[in-house]
């Protein structure tokens, strides 16, 4: 069983509830669609600009979490057509608090939960 974390991002915290995001987990869909069991080891907001982010990630680590998947809306946002990346989401840097995070808490670390845009993979 992978135990998952999600970190979210500030800007959409008063906004999403992480419904889908808590669906497509459980159901093991869009971007937990590559596991076979999961069970959710927490979640933490992330603040502007992600210095704590790393911080997080080691707690999360620490509470049990194999890997953490960063939301979809840090990297694309919802238009007409559905979820795109092109002008991306709230998260200005999000490759590079990725790599930092993975790096500095030693944890695995994914782009994307629910509301995948077309044609993206995780």
């Amino acid at each position: 069983m992978k135990k998952i974390a999600i970190i979210r991002c500030e800007k959409n915290q008063d906004k999403c509830p992480l419904t889908s995001c808590f669906t497509c987990l459980r159901e093991k869909k869009e971007g937990f669609s590559n596991y076979d069991e999961t069970q959710l080891a927490g979640v933490f907001t992330c603040r502007c600009p992600g210095d704590i982010a790393v911080e997080q990630a080691k707690i999360l680590k620490s509470k049990g979490a194999d890997v953490i998947h960063f939301c979809t809306c840090a990297f694309a946002k919802k238009k007409d057509a559905g979820w795109v990346m092109d002008n991306g989401g709230f998260c200005e840097h999000i490759d590079e608090l990725i790599k930092r995070v993975s790096y500095g808490a030693e944890i695995s670390c994914v782009k994307g939960t629910a509301h995948l845009p077309k044609n993206y993979t995780v």
